[in-house]
């Protein structure tokens, strides 16, 4: 529980993290928001001087692997700093409490800090057979988002179930799961989807709140933008073998072994917004496509959904009209004989008129 008027660095003092690992955090916080250096002293005042958030992380369907990446940061800084970014009240996985002793926190929280906590969300919210799919304490998952999303500062959607509905959303969707905006209007929402979502994006959300009140500026799918802007495709590292027509045909043959496009093999990363290609995982070791296995495109709406996980994409975004990546290889490589066969006759025909010229003289 929160300590009346402890501040982040308050916390992290007492867990002995030094000021100058303090600022690397605040620098590499400034970084991966996308802001100037000239934000970093105004996110160290804000952990200075400013409470730490109360928090209440609500667990509904799924699989808890959003709590596993969360409290699994890649960088070793960042994975001691971002439980002290807040104060988790209420988590019926982290949390010591449970039954009746438990709910009591999370009533206490709505009590005592109305309109400062913030809510994170884990999971769909099912309303079939009014909502009996998912119960808590007697009550359904609906009636404990509504009662704890009404008087809090704003709401976290982790993961994909959270921000889509996720895989028990999947057709027929047999239980009605909903996403959170889909069943809270009146909140600012942040969807941080993801199968499970990059754990440093948590700690980047709650560190712009906490420096300027408010949630970091979100794309067209409520994502924020510092992590959601580019494609993984934009900056992957076997894109050189996309735009060079080398693709791998089936797992484990000569390009696979090569490490050349996995685009044939139902690869999703053209067509998903998400940071894995910048921040990678395991400590920035690496993230699926790197490692071999193409992307599932998890970060995506109804990605359970949108046709089998091997099967390529027809099309994709920033091809010339008529033409896919089946064919853009050998397009490719007819460009590149044309323009030699351009060059070649261009330089026979300069060649030709210099010889014609001393000629004349």
């Amino acid at each position: 529980m929160n300590k009346p008027g402890e501040t982040v660095f308050d916390r992290l003092r007492h867990r002995g993290v030094s000021r100058r690992d303090f600022l690397q955090f605040c620098t590499l916080m400034a970084a991966a928001l996308g802001l100037e250096a000239s934000a970093v002293p105004k996110i160290a005042e804000a952990l200075e001087t400013k409470p730490r958030p109360p928090l209440i992380w609500l667990d509904f369907q799924e699989c808890t692997a959003c709590t596993e990446s969360f409290i699994r940061s890649g960088h070793p800084l960042i994975s001691d700093i971002i439980l002290d970014l807040i104060s988790l009240d209420y988590h019926e996985l982290l949390q010591a409490a449970a039954g009746h002793q438990a709910e009591e926190v999370r009533l206490k929280t709505i009590s005592e800090y109305k309109g400062k906590y913030l809510l994170a969300v884990e999971g769909g919210t099912p309303l079939g057979e009014n909502g009996q799919y998912c119960t808590i304490g007697g009550k359904s998952a609906l009636k404990i988002l509504e009662e704890t999303a009404k008087d809090c500062a704003g709401i976290i959607a982790m993961g994909s179930c959270a921000s889509w509905g996720g895989i028990a959303a999947a057709s027929p969707n047999p239980t009605g799961a909903k996403p959170v905006n889909a069943l809270i209007k009146n909140k600012p929402i942040v969807n941080v989807p993801g199968c499970p979502p990059i754990p440093d994006v948590m700690s980047g959300v709650v560190t712009h709140y906490l420096t300027y009140g408010k949630f970091p500026e979100l794309d067209f799918a409520g994502r924020p933008k510092s992590f959601y802007l580019h494609r993984i495709h934009d900056k992957c590292n076997r894109r050189a073998f996309f735009d060079a027509g080398l693709f791998v045909e089936k797992f484990d043959d000569e390009g696979a072994r090569k490490g050349w496009c996995l685009y044939k093999l139902g690869c999703k990363g053209p067509t998903t917004f998400n940071a894995c290609a910048t921040m990678q995982w395991n400590e920035g070791v690496s993230y699926p496509i790197r490692s071999g296995h193409p992307c599932f495109g998890c970060s995506e709406e109804n990605f359970w959904d949108n046709g089998p996980f091997y099967t390529h994409l027809a099309s994709l975004p920033g091809m010339p009209v008529g033409l896919n990546a089946d064919r853009f290889g050998g397009a490719l490589a007819a460009i590149t004989v044309g323009g030699v066969a351009i060059h070649a006759g261009a330089t026979a025909v300069s060649k030709a008129r210099q010889a014609k010229g001393k000629k004349e003289e």
